[in-house]
């Protein structure tokens, strides 16, 4: 079972202020392409898994938004760690 939830909203800068969705899009197909449990959300991407996994997924989503020229990149991260296991549907059961 997963020890960890980790919400991830990441707000790459671009040089000229062009649109960022393409910036966000990659961002989520590297999550995708990870294999962990996600939920995407409005502001910001829920991810479901082992801790250490998920914030190695976190460095390589802002590595490749300054690879897709990015000047910098914000990073906001919220984390749940809960050692005896945890996932969305048990945090969130009662509202659905």
């Amino acid at each position: 079972m997963a020890n960890s939830l980790v919400s991830v909203q990441i707000i790459p800068k671009t040089e000229k202020y062009e649109d960022v969705i393409p910036y966000v899009d990659a961002a989520i197909a590297i999550i995708d392409a990870s294999g962990v449990k996600y939920e995407v959300h409005p502001l910001e991407t829920t991810m479901e898994g082992e801790l250490s996994s998920l914030l190695q997924i976190i460095e390589k989503m802002n590595v490749k938004m300054i690879e897709l020229g990015a000047i910098n990149v914000i990073t906001q991260v919220k984390i749940l760690y809960q050692p005896s296991g945890i996932t969305m549907e048990k945090l969130t059961e009662k509202y659905h």
